[in-house]
């Protein structure tokens, strides 16, 4: 198996301590309402889990499944993601440069942000915290194959794996490998393969046999 870091050299990144600034103004924030007693701290966990986890990725998993059934999508999708992925009306913040990478039976693709935590929102929702982590952050393009491990993935030998620096100028989404047996899949039942890690690289779409 071999590492190809993709796009670890392609583009700068712009310096992001604003966004670590407002994200400890926010903390503060959520740190004064909960002891206040005006907000419950399980319910802003359930919120940021609905859209880590569920909402967000849904939109990026609709863009999947649209490319693995339409042709013709598929290839305004390589040659322009930022508008083919606005057709399906997701647009906005962190979602204005997109470039989407296709997982082949040669080639599996992997995102990282190694400076800050650049991440397509609009795809993807909020990005998990160990997106953002920087462990994950130097290991993903120095021992892609071991956080993958970790991950619960195993490649063929043999298999490529390019990690992409996402940047402020360029985010990536991972087109995963469409999953045998599911031919003449509706759209809607397809985007339910579709995971917020194998959009990031660090997981795999499910298999035809694990949804209903």
């Amino acid at each position: 198996m071999s590492h190809d870091p993709a796009g670890d050299d392609q583009h700068g990144h712009h310096d992001h301590s604003h966004l670590e600034g407002m994200e400890l103004k926010v903390r503060t924030l959520e740190s004064l309402l909960v002891e206040k007693g005006y907000v419950d701290p399980g319910a802003l966990d359930e919120i940021v889990e609905t859209y880590e986890t569920r909402v967000g990725p849904r939109n990026g998993a609709r863009v999947v499944a649209r490319a693995w059934r339409d042709p013709a999508y598929l290839e305004r999708l390589r040659q322009d993601a930022t508008s083919a992925i606005a057709e399906l009306g997701f647009t906005g913040r962190q979602g204005e440069h997109m470039r989407v990478v296709e997982n082949t039976p040669e080639i599996h693709n992997m995102v990282v942000c190694t400076l800050c935590s650049c991440y397509p929102w609009s795809v993807l929702g909020l990005p998990p915290v160990w997106y953002k982590s920087a462990p994950y952050r130097s290991r993903a393009v120095s021992e892609p194959e071991a956080v993958l491990a970790e991950f619960g993935v195993t490649l063929p030998e043999g298999k490529t794996i390019r990690v992409w620096d996402s940047t402020a100028e360029m985010r990536y989404l991972v087109l995963p490998e469409r999953p045998a047996g599911t031919e003449g899949w509706s759209e809607e039942r397809l985007a339910d393969l579709v995971t917020r890690d194998s959009m990031i690289g660090t997981g795999l779409a499910r298999a035809a046999g694990e949804v209903s």
